[in-house]
């Protein structure tokens, strides 16, 4: 089983999450996903689907359920190049995805940089990227294929079944086993990427104007430092210009996983070394330029395990959000070995979307795998919660029904179909009992 320990259990990527599901089944289509479903409740039984593990709560988490695995749900059902979409079955994986486009010379809008999970389990958490104008994967939805808590297969899009289609792009699994994906695609395209050192107060002081002139701008800000390091994403005409392959190598896996893991078991080891530690990492980002196919720009490879919270706030109130970060960092006596990654999204129109309706700000903070959290988390969560910040879905939070029915305009819209499709609870367990209410 995905990142199992033994044949009976079930665990995530970060180790932080395990199962021991009642049964698992490997269904090879829709159809036998419904009949898993109706099985299930017949005999009392919860059905829970999931992905690659990579989510850091307990959304997936099948416990007593049944648990269902894509692991036989990976064919490409259709490319459509004069309407731009792509229909792919739940348990293909993105890093598959965009290998299959870019050969097909076509790719999505916009992508996280992690590709390791199936396009159901990514979408169905918000799994996101940063971008000005373009959103998350689940906004590139055009179509779902689901199935129902009744067993029945839905077919829904802006046109057919369009409640369902509102809510179930971004579905956390509470509402059906999502078994087919229609995604919008274009044209394969070139990105110039520009990685440049800059201090934390040179890059808010310019973040507005960075967010508005890049397509694609991040920053990672390495706590105990006034060191950041900067991402910008652009379109170019090209011609191709990427990395030579041992630089890739020795910068993006060997200098960034490799030797990132050892710095990070030595700043678990002896806390007080986190600050020198941090000082050499942000110091060791130099400069670079380089033009790649789009996937290959946006997605790296993260073998250094760890755990995650992450917020997004409203977009005017992101650099205060971050001032105050820092100086609760500073004041505290934590030592934080991961830096903290910070993207921007557009407002979009999902109801379970963090920025729904809202331009937003995501703020990460990271924990490195063993490590035991000394209130960074708490104290952050405070922090965002503050200026009515939204939890991404697949990362670790605290909130509660009640506090995330304030933050989400739709929330109501939301359980109300939840209700109407899933009436029994189904695929309900206990995480989402807590984030959506019982």
């Amino acid at each position: 089983m995905p990142h199992g320990t033994t044949p009976g259990t079930w665990s995530n990527w970060a180790g932080n999450q395990s199962a021991r599901p009642a049964r698992v089944a490997v269904p090879s289509s829709a159809e036998e996903i419904g009949e898993t479903v109706r099985r299930a409740a017949e005999r009392g039984q919860r059905v829970k689907a999931v992905g690659s593990g990579h989510s850091f709560t307990a959304i997936a988490s099948a416990g007593d359920a049944v648990l269902v695995r894509p692991d036989a749900l990976t064919a490409v059902r259709e490319l459509d190049r004069e309407a731009g979409t792509v229909t792919v079955e739940s348990g293909l994986t993105l890093d598959r995805l965009n290998r299959l486009l870019a050969a097909a010379g076509l790719s999505l809008t916009n992508m996280g940089d992690i590709e390791v999970q199936t396009v159901a389990g990514a979408t169905s958490t918000g799994t996101h990227g940063t971008g000005r104008e373009s959103g998350s994967l689940a906004a590139q939805i055009r179509a779902l294929e689901i199935v129902l808590a009744d067993g029945s297969v839905q077919h829904c899009s802006p046109t057919e079944n369009p409640e369902l289609f509102h809510g179930a792009r971004l579905g956390l699994g509470a509402l059906g086993v999502v078994s087919a994906i229609t995604f919008g695609v274009e044209p394969a395209f070139l990105l110039t990427a520009h990685e440049k050192p800059m201090t934390f107060d040179a890059v808010l002081a310019e973040f507005d104007d960075l967010t508005a002139v890049n397509e694609h701008f991040e920053f990672y800000w390495f706590p105990h430092t006034d060191l950041c390091t900067t991402k910008r994403n652009n379109r170019s005409q090209g011609p191709a210009a990427p990395l030579p392959r041992f630089k890739a190598w020795l910068e993006d896996d060997f200098l960034s996983n490799t030797v990132w893991e050892g710095a990070c078991r030595v700043g678990r080891r002896i806390p007080a070394a986190i600050p020198s530690i941090a000082q050499v990492a942000g110091r060791a980002w130099s400069e670079r330029t380089y033009t790649d196919t789009a996937y290959k720009v946006f997605t790296s490879p993260r073998r250094v395990r760890f755990t995650e919270m992450e917020y997004a706030v409203p977009r005017e109130a992101g650099t205060a959000v971050l001032r105050e970060l820092k100086a609760l960092v500073e004041r505290s006596d934590w030592r934080i070995s991961f830096p903290v990654e910070v993207r921007v999204a557009p407002a979009d129109d999902l109801w379970m979307s963090t920025a729904n309706g809202r331009d937003s700000v995501y703020i990460a903070v990271h924990l490195y795998r063993g490590t035991t959290d000394p209130g960074y988390f708490t104290e952050v969560e405070r922090l965002m919660t503050a200026y009515r910040g939204r939890p991404h879905w697949g990362k670790l939070h605290t909130r509660d029904a009640a506090y995330l029915a304030d933050v989400y305009p739709h929330f109501g819209d939301f359980t109300a179909l939840r209700d109407k499709v899933d009436p029994d609870r189904v695929f309900a367990n206990d995480h989402l009992r807590r984030v959506l209410g019982a």
